[in-house]
């Protein structure tokens, strides 16, 4: 976390320190960081995830996450908005049942309406010969 947001050498500097994200000052002391963890949910397996990834590292800002729910919080995401509700891609997909690629290629490829979609079943209706 300090390496990515503060050392330009990194090879992920770009998309947190160079990007603006820092470290509070708190957080620079590991006692007080692993407080904070324990205090907070910290569990084996899981990782440090901002909830606004536009925001820092502190703790009115961080979760611990699993790396599916971190794949889930993504800046590059590509994010839909059906009948009031947002989630990603991946998410409508398994909500409706259909795959991600399948759901991904409706929207940007074939440009269909986000109700259809969501909604059309996989395949060509069969007809009756």
């Amino acid at each position: 976390m300090i390496q990515r947001c503060e050392n330009p050498n990194t090879h992920n500097y770009k998309d947190y320190g160079g990007r603006g994200i820092t470290v509070c000052d708190e957080w620079h002391n590991p006692v007080v960081f692993i407080d904070w963890a324990l205090a907070n949910g910290w569990e084996e397996g899981l990782t440090l995830d901002r909830i606004d990834n536009d925001g820092n590292y502190e703790p009115s800002n961080c979760r611990w996450a699993t790396r599916k729910e971190q794949q889930r919080n993504r800046r590059n995401n590509h994010l839909i908005t059906f009948d009031g509700k947002t989630q990603t891609v991946v998410q409508w997909a398994e909500e409706v049942n259909i795959s991600p690629q399948t759901l991904y290629s409706r929207i940007s490829k074939y440009h269909w309406p986000i109700e259809r979609a969501l909604v059309e079943p996989i395949g060509r209706p069969k007809h009756a010969s």
